[in-house]
């Protein structure tokens, strides 16, 4: 009789119920849900509430910021690299795969070089993500009323919102956690593992933009076949699931065993720098940072909520948390947003498991969303370009992404400069050649069409692009600032023997990033011919 009654009830679980009634639109008049103990606010014996259309109001909030300031300041490094990389297109790349520069390159095609049209893409990426963190809060069993407050924790992220500012790979990364976090979420509420290959989707096409999408993916099946869940939750749909992401990721695969498992090479020359113990208290303050400091009690409850909520898949995602937690720690510690995408549902969890306490006095939800908006403010001025760049170099010890920004045109012109200065019987046997993958993506961007050369380096991928003309006798070298690349004359003299200082770098600004400090030199006098020297000069990092 009991056990009759139990399966009756886990079948009800197990049941998709998405239509139906449930909640207001008035966050404060709600019926109250019960506080967050084991599986207190798990509603799926219910219909699912609506989902609150304001989560679309917030996600139009913030792609509309994100495209209000995609024009100030100018491209970050990473951007510049990302445009050279779609006039190079491929399977692959030294450093991610191929899906952002594929989209930097639709930009090229629609906007030509634009910062508001290359940001385009990772504004409606963070558009996208609020939105899942609404459906997550729904999926939980959230009322409309949770479902906005997700949203507009998730809106608050600073992970998310300077991230999303810089088309790299960051809001890609952060939207294919959170999506494959939500499908992990449903098959959890509903018991349904056909859902497995739209997760399989989800982390091989998010593995195309970002390879940490993937080792996400591996992660999570691991702690899947490795505890309880297994028994319910592991069958042919997820074997199927993860076969469809392996075959997405072919592409990449085999782009990478073609040219030595570059991306191998490169994530131990970042580990060297980024990871280790002393970067440890970075990692786990910084966690704190990435999400926003006010709604770390959110994303707290979130991992109390899926670990006793008695679900072995939802328990799943804090195992998954627990490792990747460690192993970023301890490998990466100074990349900081790493797990960024996995606070999208822990945050969403969190609004659900702590609703009723938010609720039971209405000024407990108030001091969370004034704190919020504080905390968002403070963030922002770091991480989005919202000061005059006159006065935001104090924010370059913060975070560098905006820092990054500034002076690219400054350095091109003086380039420009020292080229026009060179005789031309010298200008036709010479190259120009930069220490880093962003100065040669400014002076091959910004510089198009400007009578410079094609510029090369020897950074990341660039370097599988080959030295220019092989058979240059003189060579135009840029290189940032003694930080970044210190005795880099003392290294450019190993292969020339005349190496003259011809200008400076530096920013308009006073703000002390990469280039600033830096030199053009004039290198003459090859000690072996440059095809011969340009194997030496690769570098990954």
């Amino acid at each position: 009789m009991c056990a009759a009654r139990g399966a009756r009830a886990a079948r009800a679980v197990e049941t998709p119920r998405d239509t139906g009634t449930g909640g207001t639109d008035d966050m404060a008049d709600e019926p109250d849900t019960p506080g967050p103990g084991p599986a207190a606010a798990i509603t799926t014996s219910h219909p699912l509430a609506p989902y609150d259309r304001r989560v679309l109001l917030v996600a139009g909030g913030v792609f509309a910021l994100l495209m209000a300031l995609s024009t100030r300041y100018g491209f970050h490094m990473d951007e510049l690299y990302f445009l050279d990389c779609a006039r190079h297109l491929q399977a692959s790349y030294v450093d991610q795969p191929v899906l952002a520069p594929l989209l930097a390159r639709v930009s090229l095609e629609l906007f030509g070089v634009s910062e508001a049209g290359l940001r385009l893409w990772p504004a409606l990426a963070a558009a996208g993500t609020v939105v899942v963190g609404g459906l997550t809060a729904r999926e939980f069993g959230g009322t409309r009323r949770t479902q906005l407050v997700a949203a507009i924790a998730t809106a608050a992220m600073p992970v998310l919102l300077g991230g999303a500012h810089l088309a790299n790979t960051t809001s890609y990364e952060v939207l294919a956690w959170a999506a494959i976090a939500l499908v992990v979420v449903r098959i959890g509420r509903t018991g349904d593992t056909r859902w497995w290959l739209a997760a399989g989707a989800l982390a091989g096409i998010g593995a195309e933009f970002n390879h940490l999408a993937g080792i996400f993916g591996v992660v999570l099946v691991a702690a899947v076949l490795l505890g309880p869940a297994r028994r319910t939750v592991a069958d042919r749909w997820l074997l199927a699931g993860t076969a469809l992401a392996v075959l997405l990721v072919l592409p990449d695969l085999w782009w990478q065993a073609d040219h030595d498992w570059a991306m191998f090479e490169m994530t131990r020359a970042l580990n060297e720098k980024n990871g280790g113990p002393g970067h440890i208290p970075t990692w786990i303050v910084g966690q704190i940072a990435t999400t926003g400091f006010a709604t770390a009690i959110l994303w707290f409850a979130g991992l109390r909520f899926l670990w006793r909520s008695g679900r072995p898949l939802w328990q799943c995602l804090v195992a998954a948390y627990a490792v990747l937690f460690v192993l970023f720690a301890v490998t990466t510690g100074a990349q900081i947003y790493y797990l960024g995408g996995l606070y999208v549902c822990l945050l969403a969890a969190g609004a659900v498991g702590l609703d009723g306490w938010l609720h039971a006095r209405r000024d407990r939800l108030r001091d969370l969303m004034i704190a919020t908006a504080a905390s968002t403010a403070l963030l922002a001025v770091i991480v989005l370009p919202v000061l005059p760049p006159g006065a935001a170099a104090w924010t370059y010890g913060v975070s560098t992404n905006t820092g990054e920004t500034l002076g690219w045109p400054r350095l091109v012109g003086t380039v420009h400069q020292v080229w026009d200065g060179l005789p031309p019987e010298q200008r036709a046997h010479a190259v120009i050649y930069t220490a880093d993958y962003g100065e040669a993506g400014a002076l091959n961007e910004l510089g198009r069409g400007t009578g410079l050369p094609h510029a090369v380096s020897a950074h990341n991928t660039d370097w599988w692009w080959g030295p220019g003309d092989p058979a240059a006798t003189t060579v135009l070298a840029v290189a940032p600032g003694p930080e970044h690349a210190p005795d880099y004359a003392a290294r450019l003299r190993r292969y020339f023997r005349h190496v003259t200082v011809a200008a400076g770098l530096t920013n308009p600004y006073g703000m002390h990033n990469v280039e600033q400090g830096g030199h053009v030199y004039v290198c003459t006098g090859p000690r072996r011919p440059w095809a011969k020297t340009w194997p030496q000069l690769r570098h990954y990092g």
